[in-house]
């Protein structure tokens, strides 16, 4: 260990990304070696020091009691130092780090009256400034433990450098440590969580990244396959929720035309003013704005599959329009007066009764018999209830990847997964399995942990109402870590347009004032067309 201000013989920032990438490098091959942290930190502690000149490093992990902590890895420290690394909840710098997780930087530990200073004496230390950076180790929210070093204050490396690769190996430390607790705590769960996944990764329906094997499920899949060659319409029919797109990619894949486009349009996204612009695109002058040409989806699908979601919020002029196209093979941009002929294969989906819209004077029944050629029924969440195991673990690893998590479930949560009604279908379980691992302070979560991530009894009755009339979470409830699904009509365009003046033009911020996601703010806004 070296604490000489000319330790730094280059200085320059391709050397200390040098040393950073050697440290780095170092570290994850032997985290990837062991599972045992004790190693893995002391490597790290003595790379800061080596390589980076951050001195004295030390891991202390909170006491099982939660009352305080003590240092478990340390380099440069003698056993009599490391003995005095005892610390209480707000003790010094290091206590306060464990008492309100936040990053502490000591400038000049001189200066510092917090500054304990008992584990080494001043005088074995540099004569010139000494700081001390102190950083919380986090799994999920909750500290567990400080990573924490003394720096050369005169030093010609910026702090922030050094604060960026702490924070690195703080994350790590907290990721090693969560994984450590898991093995030794666990192993039991484990092998049962691991049966479960041989299980899923078995389940017959990846294809076309269609995760399950129940028999409704093969039944759909087989209708797909079976018209995959044909040219007429296809009308996807189901609760909202159960996967109409990924059904309608997977015909497109099971067709001839899968090495051609597959445009995908949301209608209930698409104002009313811009559906025709936007299917048929239009010709430069054809409004104000219009400065060149553009295709529109119809035209940029050519010789592949347009998949029309929602189709029940097509307008009465658009559908007219629609289907003349459909009939003719042709299309007109705005504004333009030329015919372009087009080869697409139509694939529309929607979660309403358009016999009962026909009936109603609100959808054409000329476009309705022609979208009805080939109607394909997809099954709902508590009709394949089989398959709920194989899309959990499914949800499960990708959200646990995504977010740098290890969040798993027991056989009696799969259980329970599997007994809830899912008013929302796979949506839903997507949104519950990722909330879950989001705010679970557990690794292993059993049934009786899964109860505030799913909506009460006497919620699920309006929610699978509400399921069919948007796609998000509603408003939040303090007695639920999920919120139940809520109608798209749920706030009025001066509601939204309030909340986000109030939240000076951040979308998000204004979602979540209202209790909805950016997503649902985001589908009511473009449905009221503001």
């Amino acid at each position: 260990m070296n604490d000489r201000p000319d330790f730094e013989a280059d200085t320059t920032p391709a050397f200390w990304r040098s040393q950073e990438m050697l440290l780095l490098q170092q570290v994850m091959a032997l985290a990837g070696k062991d599972f045992a942290v004790e190693p893995v930190f002391k490597e790290m502690l003595h790379l800061l020091s080596e390589l980076l000149g951050l001195n004295r490093g030390r891991v202390v992990l909170i006491d099982p009691d939660g009352r305080g902590g003590r240092i478990h890895h340390a380099y440069g420290l003698t056993d009599d130092e490391v003995a005095l690394g005892s610390y209480a909840l707000d003790e010094g710098v290091t206590g306060r780090v464990l008492a309100h997780g936040q990053l502490i930087i000591v400038q000049d530990i001189d200066k510092e009256p917090i500054f304990l200073g008992r584990m080494v004496e001043r005088s074995k230390l540099p004569a010139g400034p000494v700081s001390f950076i102190a950083l919380p180790i986090q799994i999920g929210q909750q500290t567990v433990g400080v990573l924490a070093c003394h720096r050369i204050r005169m030093r010609a490396r910026p702090l922030a450098d050094d604060l960026t690769i702490l924070r690195i190996l703080a994350t790590l430390a907290g990721q090693l440590l969560h994984l450590q607790g898991y093995i030794e705590e666990k192993t039991r769960a484990l092998a049962q969580h691991n049966d479960l996944l041989t299980r899923a990764l078995h389940a017959d329906a990846t294809r076309y990244g269609i995760v399950g094997n129940s028999p409704e499920l093969l039944r759909a899949i087989s209708e797909l396959e079976r018209v995959s060659d044909a040219t007429a319409s296809v009308l996807l029919l189901g609760e909202s929720g159960t996967g109409k797109e990924l059904f309608a990619r997977a015909l497109h894949l099971a067709s001839p035309r899968r090495d051609k486009p597959f445009i995908k349009v949301n209608c209930a996204a698409i104002p009313e003013t811009l559906f025709e612009s936007e299917l048929f695109g239009y010709e430069r002058g054809a409004f104000t704005g219009a400065t060149a040409l553009r295709a529109g989806w119809f035209e940029q699908a050519d010789g592949g599959t347009i998949f029309l979601d929602e189709i029940g919020e097509l307008p009465l002029t658009m559908q007219t329009k629609l289907l003349r196209t459909l009939q003719e093979g042709t299309i007109t941009r705005l504004g333009g007066k030329r015919e372009i002929l087009i080869d697409v294969r139509l694939v529309a989906a929607t979660n309403r009764d358009l016999a009962g819209e026909v009936g109603r004077g609100l959808f054409r029944q000329d476009l309705y018999y022609r979208l009805n050629v080939i109607p394909i029924h997809l099954p709902s969440l508590a009709e394949r209830r089989s398959d709920i195991p194989a899309l959990a673990m499914h949800f499960l690893n990708r959200v646990n990847q995504a977010n740098q998590r290890n969040i798993n479930l027991t056989g009696d949560a799969i259980a329970r997964l599997q007994a809830y009604p899912w008013p929302g279908n796979i949506r839903e379980l997507s949104n519950v399995i990722e909330r879950m691992v989001l705010l679970a302070d557990r690794p292993l979560l059993g049934a009786a942990d899964l109860e505030p991530f799913l909506a009460g009894g006497e919620a699920v009755g309006d929610a699978r109402a509400q399921a069919a009339a948007g796609d998000g979470w509603g408003a939040a409830s303090a007695s639920m870590a999920v919120r139940p699904y809520a109608p798209a009509g749920s706030h009025s365009a001066e509601e939204l347009r309030q909340a986000l003046a109030r939240c000076g033009g951040n979308k998000s911020r204004a979602a979540q004032s209202l209790g909805l996601t950016p997503r649902q703010f985001g589908y009511r806004w473009e449905k009221l067309g503001l």
